[in-house]
């Protein structure tokens, strides 16, 4: 197969621009008494109308509002204050008091969960009397009494009701309705339309003292389904949180602390590696260089370096993989993983807020406050929703009272009102002593109930739901198994993804270079080489390392001085090869790196330049067209002086064990992959051979500023494109593609520019990652999909649509049942979402 590499044209897209300017300053706060969708959107509009506000984004399930600011033009306790004065109880997560924020928040939403669970069991209880009524009739007189259901009424409005009803009224009164104000005006309504029923028996009109009992107990029940399932679908997270240790074990570095050869003593023992003088001091007191003690069993307080001992570390929440890991002097270690089997003492080198553990929580908290663009319709709809839904009873009571009752009369004949419809069991209440069956309703009733009905069926929380909580199973799924996203617009941009661009070196490679190859070439230099051996040009092959001479020593000696300016795999190669070699480091100077061609320092006291052809060619030293056959398939290092050519050295990478896998997997779920890298063309056809990949799929000899010119033009091509890379080199091109996924490398977490990171460092994740995001987005579009049928189909049916013909009248009850399970079905068809990813 005959390989010709792609070139990039020059201009065929306008690649995104760095931007200069100071990086906004982002504030995040902690918000309580949000009901709804319309709540959020309130708590939003807030936020937005304070000066030297960018951005605001309110997450209704988890309670968190983030806002991006002009750095210092907000005081963000005075906004929290605000917030809390509007009735929304708020408070900034600032610095050093972000754990004992964090802390309050969880304690918080205990404490509502309780109370919520103490204000159900009231209302089954008030559910269960009224239900007894309406079954025993006659056998029960006392349960069947009028007066005593209008005890039960008045105890379901004054007790777990009254939370809501207050909530409510305040809500309409700030000019924010949500949720609650909709509920409070249904149940208040019901209840004062059954006391003039009560007080005032010649209107005819029939009680229903057991609507607001009904309605009540159902919203209630909902509601604590919908929070126990949405603390389900942040358990991921608490339990990230949980595993930053709270204290550190703080030694002296100078005492023989540990004995390499006890290190599996039993917990009791005496000896000094379990009983050292230490001071135990919080974690987030802990500075770089110090040394602690971790015993088995233990959690690693803060990122750093074994120092003594030897152990197995568990590491499986930061990479979700479950074999331990052995670890050494001189491994690193992370903050929240478990020391497994032996003591050791280590050497503190990220602390409080860098650590990995601390920046992966960052990283998902702020996957959860930002929003797909899809949400952004469902955030219209809620900031007008309850005024709509107000607007929509009005008429409804309007048209019932004014015109429907006359068009259609049968509707009015108690045998023709379909109660049984309902599935709710709805029984009137008649004046006497006992239970009846009213076979007539006036006009004005029936309105009211239809228009009781309509206020309660609408479903603004799973509005406000569909797509937080899938966001947040997503993300918390991702946590546990090492794939961090950073958001839900980072999640529709994975759902549109139809091209994945692979960088080569250290991505779909090893990265770990070994020498394979030397061809010395020593003519007139004025380096000492040596140069009585003439080799010249005359070799048309490499001579390998096993044969190595004085001549190739010396040329692996220059060479290695020079790349010691660099940081890249073939200079850490190169160096290596010298140290196993025992080759002393010649002293060089004046370092230069030119990205993607070479580099060049002063060797004893002469500039000599190692990098690729072009490179070369560029210092105009001529490279014969043999010589660039002679090392086909390898990363070539060419070494010159003065205008000539010293030699050249040979290099070749190995495959990922999985990159052959994952590529397979991403062509068979439709995506197109492209490799990217600076190598040569023959290099990368030896690569992309092993993959399977064909030479319109490789895109070679491509410079760093270049790979995200190469980025730029597929997508004026129309495509979709994920880069993955290695998160330093690769970052211009991560900040070009649609979506950049970088390999989480050691313990730093990847670099900013990348919307998706890999703890793992495996690129089978990659395939997870995407297939982990396309499902999150399909949930956000089912629940999306069920918030607004259930408003679209519900509303209308409350209404009466169905009424005349076929008799079906949704009871208010009825209705608010409807509405609280909405809510639950929404979460829980995020919830769902785990069983995809089991095991």
């Amino acid at each position: 197969m005959q390989f010709i590499p792609k070139t990039v044209p020059e201009n065929q897209s306008q690649i995104i621009p760095v931007k200069e300017s100071p990086p906004p300053e982002v504030v995040t706060f902690d918000v309580g008494g949000m009901k709804c969708a319309g709540c959020a959107a309130s708590v939003e509009r807030q936020l937005m109308q304070h000066s030297g506000v960018i951005s605001a984004c309110v997450n209704l399930a988890v309670e968190v509002a983030t806002i991006e600011c002009q750095p210092g033009a907000v005081d963000a306790e005075a906004l929290a204050k605000k917030l809390t004065d509007n009735g929304f109880p708020s408070q900034s997560r600032l610095g050093e008091n972000q754990r004992e924020a964090e802390a309050a928040a969880i304690e918080r939403r205990r404490q509502e969960i309780r109370q919520q669970i103490n204000q159900l069991s009231i209302a089954l209880i008030l559910i269960i009397l009224s239900g007894l009524g309406h079954i025993l009739g006659t056998k029960a007189p006392i349960l069947s009494n009028i007066w005593f259901h209008w005890g039960l009424a008045t105890l379901a409005l004054l007790l777990p009701g009254r939370p809501i009803i207050v909530d409510g009224c305040r809500s309409l009164w700030r000019n924010a309705p949500n949720m609650n104000t909709l509920v409070a005006l249904g149940a208040v309504t019901a209840y004062t339309a059954s006391n003039a029923a009560l007080l005032f028996p010649r209107m005819g009109w029939e009680c229903f003292f057991d609507e607001p009992v009904m309605l009540l107990g159902f919203i209630l029940l909902g509601k604590t389904l919908e929070q126990q399932a949405r603390r389900r679908a942040a358990s991921a997270l608490q339990a990230l949180i949980a595993l930053q240790p709270a204290t550190a074990r703080l030694v002296d570095f100078k005492l023989p602390i540990l004995d390499l050869d006890s290190q599996e003593l039993p917990a009791n023992s005496t000896s000094a590696v379990y009983n050292p003088q230490y001071i135990e001091i919080p974690a987030d007191r802990v500075r770089v260089g110090e040394w602690l003690q971790v015993l088995p069993g233990e959690k690693f307080p803060v990122d750093g370096e074994v120092c003594e001992g030897k152990t197995t570390v568990d590491e499986s929440m930061l990479t979700g993989e479950s074999m331990p890991v052995l670890k050494q002097p001189g491994d690193t270690v992370a903050a929240g993983t478990i020391n497994k089997s032996g003591a050791v003492v280590m050497r503190a080198t990220r602390t409080g807020q860098e650590t990995t553990v601390a920046q992966m929580v960052a990283l998902v908290q702020a996957a959860q406050t930002r929003k797909a663009p899809i949400q952004h319709l469902a955030d219209t709809v809620a900031g007008y929703f309850v005024y709509g839904v107000m607007a929509i009873s009005a008429l409804t009571f309007l048209f019932w009272y004014f015109a429907g009752t006359h068009i259609w009369p049968s509707v009015l004949l108690g045998h023709n009102m379909g109660h049984g419809a309902s599935g709710m069991g709805h029984g009137a209440l008649g004046m006497g002593n006992q239970l009846s069956i009213t076979d007539y309703q006036s006009p004005l009733l029936l309105s009211l109930k239809l228009a009781i009905a309509v206020l309660v069926i609408a479903c603004p929380c799973a509005l406000g739901l569909a797509t937080p909580t899938a966001i947040l199973v997503g993300s918390g799924i991702g946590a546990e198994r090492g794939l961090l996203i950073r958001g839900g617009d980072v999640l529709e941009r994975v759902h549109q993804l139809d091209t994945v661009v692979f960088d080569k070196t250290g991505t779909l490679t090893t990265g770990n270079l070994t020498l394979t190859d030397y061809l010395p070439i020593f003519q007139n230099s004025e380096l000492d080489l040596n140069s009585d051996i003439n080799v010249g040009n005359k070799q048309d092959i490499c001579s390998t390392i096993s044969t190595i001479s004085t001549i190739d020593s010396k040329l692996l000696q220059i060479a290695a001085a020079v790349e010691r300016g660099a940081c890249h795999p073939i200079a850490a190669a190169i160096l290596r090869e010298s140290q196993q070699q025992g080759l002393p480091l010649l002293p060089a100077d004046d370092f230069y790196t030119e990205p993607g061609f070479g580099v060049s320092a002063l060797v004893e006291g002469q500039r000599v330049f190692a990098g690729n052809a072009e490179w070369m060619n560029q210092q105009g030293v001529a490279v014969a067209a043999e010589l660039l056959e002679s090392c086909q398939g390898k990363t070539a290092v060419y070494v010159a002086s003065g205008g000539v050519l010293l030699g050249v050295i040979g290099l070749k990478d190995t495959l990922r064990p999985d990159a052959k896998a994952a590529v397979d997997r991403l062509r068979g779920m439709g995506l197109r992959v492209i490799m990217l890298t600076g190598d040569t063309a023959s290099a990368a056809l030896v690569v992309a051979q092993q993959l399977g990949l064909a030479a319109a799929d490789v895109l070679a000899e491509v410079r760093p500023e270049g790979k995200a010119r190469a980025i730029a033009s597929l997508q004026a091509q129309g495509c979709k494109v994920a880069v993955v890379g290695d998160g330093i080199n690769d970052a211009p091109a991560l900040a070009q593609a649609d979506v950049g996924i970088g390999l989480h490398c050691g313990t730093d977490v990847a670099v900013e520019t990348a919307q998706i990171v890999l703890m793992r460092n495996a690129l089978i994740d990659v395939v997870e990652s995407i297939d982990l995001g396309r499902a999150t987005f399909n949930k956000i579009r089912q629940n999306l999909f069920w918030a607004f049928a259930y408003n679209t189909l519900g509303i209308p049916i409350a209404a009466g649509l169905l009424l005349p013909a076929t008799g079906i009248l949704l009871s208010p009850a009825a209705a608010g049942a409807f509405m609280a399970f909405s809510s639950v079905s929404v979460v829980t068809n995020s919830l769902l979402l785990r069983r995809k990813f089991r095991g």
